[in-house]
């Protein structure tokens, strides 16, 4: 019995963090069929299928390889906070062909959910969350009807496009 152990082909597999970048890349893909925002310049985008549920895409910043997105529905604030909710801030890697959500708001914060100082498990779990969320919501969209044809830009949306504070930017970079 033992020589039969012995001979299995041992598999590779596909530790956490591999798993992590593959769903970055999914999302990537997902994204760029949706509304290639590779190609959108900073502002504030609304797409609009007709089911009352209008999403705002929001180009932050652009900068040589990546971009500062966000993704969130306009009719749908949070009672307590008034943020849209659900929210995602995303960065998309143009070179890498990567997006990666770094801040999801559904009812709370990242800090309220793994802490200021997570273990480094605890933040790899809390990002595979995170991104598989972000995976799931790009694939509804998508069924629901919004793409590049359902996207038009606003010339003036109601208040200024949102932006990380200074302090998640820097507890971010820190990761």
């Amino acid at each position: 019995m033992s020589q039969l152990l012995a001979r299995r082909a041992k598999l590779p597999g596909l530790s956490r963090l591999g798993w992590l970048m593959a769903l970055y890349a999914e999302n990537h893909a997902r994204l760029v069929r949706l509304f290639e925002p590779g190609d959108l310049a900073p502002g504030v985008y609304v797409s609009s299928v007709g089911d009352g549920l209008d999403l705002r895409l929001d180009v932050i910043e652009r900068h040589a390889y990546t971009s500062e997105l966000r993704l969130a529905y306009v009719a749908l604030p949070d009672p307590v906070t008034g943020e849209p909710d659900p929210s995602a801030y995303l960065r998309f890697y143009r070179d890498a062909r990567q997006v990666e959500a770094t801040h999801c708001y559904v009812g709370r914060r990242w800090q309220d959910a793994i802490g200021l100082f997570p273990p480094p498990a605890a933040l790899i779990g809390h990002r595979m969350r995170m991104n598989t969320f972000l995976g799931k919501w790009l694939q509804y969209l998508a069924e629901r009807g919004h793409g590049v044809a359902t996207l038009r830009r606003e010339p003036s949306c109601p208040g200024p496009a949102p932006v990380l504070s200074s302090a998640d930017r820097s507890l971010d970079s820190q990761r």
